[in-house]
């Protein structure tokens, strides 16, 4: 399949085709063969290691219908930039056979020494020379009417009659709805893998094949990387290999490469590096602190100084972009801002190249800045009503949390930053499923910080609403600790959130009227519009879920009140409870069509593009029971932080007083 993606004849291959790229019969060179039928000027681009010479050398191994009858093979072999002219001199030396002096070597030249036939101009890997390439290839379409010049490089020429092929790396999986995926076959980077894996003993199957698997998706489907990694076999087990891939990759290497450039996984991003001026450099090299996506800002912020202008990094992105270092993620022209993402390799070749600058401490500081500004601006936005655009900034920038947050525990003396981010996103942990991670980093962090710091208070309360499933001893201490220390610094924020936490526990050990009381306390606790947990809206509608299973008609009121509560709005999260609790309490009345459109309307509020909320596993098993006309079942999953077996109480729970005892 291949997709025009814009530009006058932008071609990009679909990866799913791509295992033939590498042996020379498959879709992809017979499209590049038929675009060399209908155009004089072919450009194949792609990042390092994807397979561009391959696929053009198997594009042009026959003349069968071919428009042209004799090739001139130049295969460009240096590294860094050549000097004016090099470039003409190995067409005129291809051509003729004679070493001409570059001062001497022109169009001229080039056009004397063509045979008298149709002829076909392959300039393989001209990055260095690509200045001079661009030139000298439009004067040779201008003077030789029946010249066709097939190109590769990392960028297109551009010329305004060229067509440019971009060959993407390889799928891991196959793609939705394709054979190979129905009949439960490899993906064209496994198969690969599989092909280039010449090592005895190995079998694929079971635990290597899912190690395979796990090698190509680090590795990103590069060819060059994956044949790399294949050879590696009869040193490392599959398993060990995959770990180690996923903490670096460039040490990969081969001696039997026949290119230089392919001799190492090192050398091949590289070879794009010593083209780059020093401003691309350390763009590039400070950009690799990025562990997912960034936008243009981000980076302005993080890549800016020491002689590095604001200005200079938009430009410096666009052509790290050009040359396959970084890809664009999104629609380029769509409403969102666009985001840049480095590939894997280049970001550990970046990585190398910023600690031998002495540089990374600085690069490290600036993304922990931009990490907490994260977390603040995402804590604002859900405590705004902004609650949507709080989930996607998380799930924009959660790759680079998370890698700070680990880098932090590795590192004490970063603790508290990485404190401050991870209970900024409290909502992350404890509404979208992320308990058990959040609160593995809690509890790591927290012997890491100063106990008199208030953000350990928050930490601790957090902790334990994130325990209540797995833990509910562990949450109590948790409780206990956290409600002592909020009182003694007068936080009734806290002290209402730690009630609102004691109500879940108690939901979770079966006892719902003290679940109803601790809630009734969090909402008269929490003062309104208080930032940094649940509202308490969110402890109103948790109340009226606990009033249902034992006083219906208490249970609808309550509802009601958490939904006129004047900060309902700016909290969709509350509401969804809210609304599920009245059509809960309707469809054990018997209104079975009353809760039924109560509960489509409340899923119909969620955005379908973002991970749901607690809440809406039980609205929609409450739509499904109305729908088969089951009984209603009283589900309190929805309120606990982590979606573990219901534990059974073998005491009372322990009260909010207890507590605080």
């Amino acid at each position: 399949m291949w997709t025009r993606i814009g530009g006058p004849e932008v071609l990009s291959a679909s990866s799913g085709e791509a295992p033939g790229r590498l042996v020379g019969r498959d879709p992809e060179t017979e499209t590049l063969r038929e675009l060399l039928r209908k155009h004089r000027l072919v450009t194949v681009t792609g990042p390092a290691g994807v397979g561009k010479s391959r696929l053009a050398d198997a594009a042009v191994a026959t003349t069968r219908d071919a428009p042209w009858q004799h090739v001139v093979r130049v295969h460009w072999q240096g590294r860094g930039r050549a000097a004016p002219g090099a470039l003409a001199a190995a067409v005129v030396r291809s051509v003729s056979g004679v070493r001409p002096r570059r001062d001497s070597a022109g169009v001229d030249t080039v056009v004397r020494g063509l045979p008298g036939v149709r002829n076909l101009l392959f300039v393989d890997d001209v990055d260095p020379v690509h200045g001079e390439c661009v030139g000298l290839v439009q004067r040779l379409l201008m003077t030789v009417p029946d010249l066709r010049v097939l190109v590769t490089a990392r960028r297109p020429l551009g010329l305004g009659d060229e067509r440019v092929l971009r060959v993407p790396p390889l799928s891991v999986r196959p793609g939705a709805g394709e054979s190979g995926a129905e009949r439960g076959e490899h993906g064209p980077a496994v198969e690969l893998f599989l092909a280039r894996a010449l090592v005895d003993g190995f079998r694929a199957e079971g635990a290597e094949l899912d190690a395979v698997t796990e090698i190509c998706e680090a590795l990103e489907g590069v060819p060059l990387a994956i044949e790399l990694a294949a050879a590696q076999l009869d040193r490392h087990r599959p398993a060990e290999l995959a770990r180690l891939l996923r903490r670096h990759q460039c040490w990969l290497a081969s001696l039997h490469a026949p290119l230089r450039r392919h001799r190492s996984l090192r050398d091949a991003v590289g070879a794009s590096y010593v083209l780059c001026d020093r401003t691309l450099r350390v763009v590039w090299g400070r950009a690799s602190s990025f562990a997912g996506s960034f936008t243009e800002g981000t980076a302005v912020f993080l890549c800016a100084g020491g002689g590095v202008a604001p200005h200079d990094v938009p430009g410096a992105l666009a052509r790290l972009a050009a040359i396959g270092v970084l890809e664009r993620i999104g629609d380029p022209g769509g409403v969102r801002q666009p985001r840049y993402r480095m590939r894997r390799a280049a970001r550990d070749f970046g990585a190398e190249r910023l600690r031998d600058a002495g540089e990374s401490p600085v690069a490290l500081e600036r993304l922990m800045v931009h990490c907490r500004r994260v977390a603040s601006v995402a804590e604002s936005l859900w405590s705004t009503g902004c609650q949507s655009q709080a989930v996607r900034l998380v799930l924009d920038e959660l790759d680079d949390v998370t890698a700070m947050v680990e880098y932090a525990l590795q590192h004490p003396e970063h603790a508290e930053a990485a404190l401050d981010v991870v209970v900024g996103l409290w909502f992350w942990w404890a509404v979208y499923d992320r308990g058990e991670q959040g609160r593995g980093y809690l509890l790591r962090l927290l012997p890491l910080c100063d106990s008199d710091d208030p953000l350990v208070v928050r930490g601790l309360w957090l902790a334990a609403w994130l325990a209540v499933a797995g833990d509910p001893r562990g949450a109590r201490t948790l409780l206990g600790r956290a409600w002592q220390a909020a009182v003694l610094a007068g936080d009734d924020a806290t002290v209402g959130r730690v009630a609102h936490v004691q109500g879940v526990l108690a939901l979770h050990l079966g006892d719902v009227r003290s679940a109803a009381e601790h809630f009734q306390e969090a909402a008269e606790t929490i003062p309104p519009h208080a930032p940094g947990g649940p509202t308490p809206a969110l402890s109103l509608a948790a109340r009226a879920v606990a009033q249902a299973a034992f006083a219906p008609g208490a249970a609808r009121r309550t509802a009601r009140r958490a939904l006129r509560h004047p900060g309902i709005r700016q909290d969709l999260w509350a509401c969804l409870v809210a609304r599920y609790a009245c059509a809960f309490v309707d469809h054990r009345a018997g209104h079975g069509g009353r809760a039924w459109r109560r509960a489509r309307r409340a899923l119909a509020t969620l955005d379908p593009a973002l991970p749901a909320p607690y809440g809406a596993a039980a609205l929609r098993e409450l739509v499904a029971d109305i729908e088969c006309g089951a009984e209603a079942r009283f589900p309190l999953f929805h309120l606990r932080p982590v979606p573990l077996p219901r534990v059974q109480a073998s005491a009372p729970p322990a009260t909010a007083g207890a507590v605080r005892g």
